[in-house]
């Protein structure tokens, strides 16, 4: 039976943990981040996890941490934000290379400089392809859902997954959601019994050794054909959460996209924004809809394609920059998959939010406006815009 509670999404996140009562959890406070291992010390403290709780003097610890935790057996989690999801990057790498499941929660929020504590997606698309999937989340709900999906997820995978939601905007507002029951999450996530691990006395194993080109080349290879595989794997595990929860989660999700002739794809909290302003052009009949991408690693670059086809104008929202000239992360990638099929949509890039910069329902409206124009004439004349205060800056 659902639970009905009033939380933030790291005090969710953090009930999430406390449900699956994993082995070890090792992590550094980073705002927005910080209250995740601070609420889950407290349960720790008073006995409601059997958790080993590892308090380390960095980031780049915790990641090395919970290396060494998982190889040896154990079921682990941690939590950062920004530039502690940064020091963590040569770590991120070893953790996927060596196939280790571990669920990772990161509150998005800008990397410096100039320092900013609000949010951005630069952080975890920075991390991009160190080899970890990862899922976005909408609202508070979305947080704790996928927060619970990860552990079965990185276990089936042998892959580690990072959950993200937007810091400040999600993480510290709360929101009406349901709750699973304690037992409801333990018969769901099952008990983890490693195939191999170091502790293991019956099995002679190494783990993270030096290896020449061909082994490497090959292992790379291996990492690679288990992002492909992990797509089938988080749909097989959503449809059980569903039977359980009557809450479904897709690989991506869409909104009024069916018929519609304008389309924007974005990630996380402004597909709220977004579903608000769908609805009110809806209701002037213009035929606007939404794509948000639940996975953005592996991509469904087969599926995201067939939802755009029938598009007359296509924007494409990032929360980030990779600062090359040309585009944002999302953009890129969602392009490259239209290319591949032949889908020639006219398609515009939109930088926005960046530092926590707030997006306004009229800043939504005047893409939408955008892609009117854009349908007619068929002509775009910058690939980048930037959203700077209400305004369009090219």
């Amino acid at each position: 039976m659902a639970i009905r509670e009033r939380l933030s999404g790291n005090e969710a996140v953090a009930t999430a943990m406390k449900q699956i009562n994993p082995d070890v959890v090792a992590a550094y406070p980073i705002t927005p981040s910080t209250e995740i291992p601070q609420y889950f010390s407290n349960f720790v403290a008073n006995g409601s996890v059997s958790t080993e709780f590892i308090a380390v003097e960095s980031e780049h610890s915790a990641m090395s941490a919970c290396i060494g935790a998982s190889a040896a057996g154990a079921r682990v989690m941690s939590a950062t934000s920004s530039q502690g999801l940064a020091y963590m990057f040569e770590m991120l790498y070893i953790a996927s290379g060596m196939r280790l499941p571990l669920t990772l929660v990161v509150a998005n929020r800008a990397l410096s400089a100039p320092i900013n504590i609000h949010n951005d997606h630069s952080d975890s698309m920075g991390a991009r392809d160190s080899g970890f999937i990862q899922l976005y989340c909408e609202n508070n709900q979305e947080a704790y859902d996928n927060t619970i999906m990860a552990i079965k997820i990185t276990e089936k995978t042998k892959l580690p997954v990072m959950v993200c939601y937007d810091g400040f905007i999600t993480s510290h507002s709360v929101e009406n959601i349901s709750l699973m029951e304690n037992e409801e999450v333990k018969q769901f996530i099952g008990e983890y019994t490693p195939d191999e691990y170091l502790l293991d006395s019956t099995k002679n194993i190494s783990m993270g050794p030096l290896a020449m080109q061909e082994v490497y080349f090959e292992k790379r290879i291996e990492l690679a054909k288990a992002m492909e595989d992990a797509q089938d794997v988080i749909i097989e595990v959503s449809k059980e959460f569903e039977k359980i929860t009557g809450r479904k989660y897709g690989l991506y999700e869409t909104y009024q996209l069916e018929d519609a002739d304008y389309g924007i794809v974005l990630l996380n909290s402004t597909a709220g924004t977004a579903k608000d302003v769908v609805d009110e052009l809806r209701n002037k009949g213009i035929k606007a809809g939404l794509l948000k991408p639940r996975c953005f690693r592996p991509l469904p670059y087969n599926e995201i394609p067939e939802e755009l086809r029938h598009l007359k104008s296509l924007a494409i929202l990032d929360k980030s920059d990779t600062i090359n000239a040309y585009s944002g992360p999302l953009f890129s990638e969602i392009t490259s998959t239209l290319y591949h099929q032949n889908i020639q949509i006219p398609t515009i890039n939109y930088i926005y939010g960046l530092g926590g910069m707030d997006v306004t329902t009229q800043d939504i409206k005047s893409v939408y406006m955008d892609l009117q124009e854009i349908a007619k004439t068929g002509k775009i004349t910058q690939v980048r815009k930037f959203l700077f205060d209400n305004k369009e800056v090219d």
